[in-house]
């Protein structure tokens, strides 16, 4: 049994420095930290995230035994935004279950703030010039490039994700083979992205890709149109995904609409279906503000800045060690 840290020190002293320039990042600003419940009596109901869940041994007057550890604070997070707080952040420790490997853990710290009258392409600004400070911690340079998605898919592979068929699509990935069996639309974009687009990414450079197709919307509003699209972005520095931002959904009707639909996919594919967030709900029809919100993988980001591809190297200990 290895019993010694799987980081380096100089990789555990980077991510105290880190968290450092994270919150004087914020106070300068005037984005207040919070901390927000680790369990929670609702888990997420994403069909892509499996959430860990736990049992409470304490009197039953408690509420419900069974709790879900979180897979990110966002949900508690809106929920402040609707009582009225204002713009705040939180830096902790989240959960995700199945997935450990070289660039995951099920534990890992993710940093997620907001921003009341902001929409995703001025929150895509400031998510560049934290990553931007955070990069000179290790003498680093990045450029910003914004893209659309579309014109991302139609620059380089010379498809149309928002209306090519998927035949279209499955040919585009050339020499790549998978297993086709199951897979949706959905499903073969991202195969491009991961296989095709990703790798070829600049790796001095955040690339903002953003106005996501409207099936992908998640938690993000939907701008109708011709071609109606998802206020969401992501940002890349080289092919490694940062973090992930939206033009927050302030409908309740319609966000009750979107749990609902991941639980009959989780039941389609006899997966556990966690309970639904109900204080979410009643926050978002109690009245919840417009603006902007994003999640960023510190561990993801400090791989970057070490230029490691294992996870691990930035972990004091990592899922085999813990």
């Amino acid at each position: 049994m290895n019993w010694q840290p799987s980081a380096s020190f100089e990789a555990i002293r980077l991510r105290a420095r880190l968290n450092a320039t994270v919150r004087a990042f914020f106070a300068a600003r005037g984005v207040l930290e919070v901390e927000t419940p680790v369990m929670s009596q609702a888990g997420n109901t994403d069909p892509n995230i499996a959430s860990f869940s736990l049992e409470f041994g304490g009197h039953v007057d408690a509420g419900p035994r069974q709790r879900w550890l979180r897979t990110s604070p966002e949900f508690p997070l809106k929920r402040l935004l609707a009582a009225g707080l204002g713009d705040c952040y939180e830096l902790g420790r989240v959960f995700r279950d199945g997935e450990a490997g070289g660039r995951h853990n099920p534990e890992f710290t993710m940093l997620e703030w907001y921003r009341v009258g902001w929409d995703h392409q001025r929150l895509i600004d400031e998510c560049a010039d934290l990553l931007r400070d955070c990069l000179a911690l290790v003498g680093r340079e990045a450029g910003l490039r914004r893209v659309a998605y579309r014109d991302l898919y139609r620059e380089v592979l010379g498809v149309d994700p928002m209306r090519d068929d998927i035949e279209v699509l499955r040919n585009a990935l050339g020499d790549v083979r998978v297993d086709p069996e199951g897979l949706e639309r959905d499903d073969w974009l991202d195969l491009l992205m991961t296989h095709r687009l990703q790798p070829a990414f600049a790796g001095d450079q955040l690339l903002a890709l953003y106005d996501y197709p409207a099936s992908q919307c998640a938690l993000a509003r939907v701008r109708e149109g011709k071609v109606p699209v998802a206020e969401r972005f992501e940002i890349y520095l080289g092919p490694l995904e940062l973090a992930n931002g939206y033009h927050e959904l302030a409908d309740g009707r319609e966000q009750s609409r979107r749990f609902q639909r991941d639980v009959e996919v989780r039941k389609a594919r006899g997966e556990p279906v966690p309970a639904i967030d109900a204080h979410l709900l009643a926050a978002l029809e109690a009245g919840f503000p417009d603006c902007a919100g994003v999640a960023l993988g510190m561990d993801r980001l400090l791989m970057a800045m070490l230029g490691t591809p294992r996870i691990a190297d930035v972990l004091g200990f990592d899922f085999a060690r813990a």
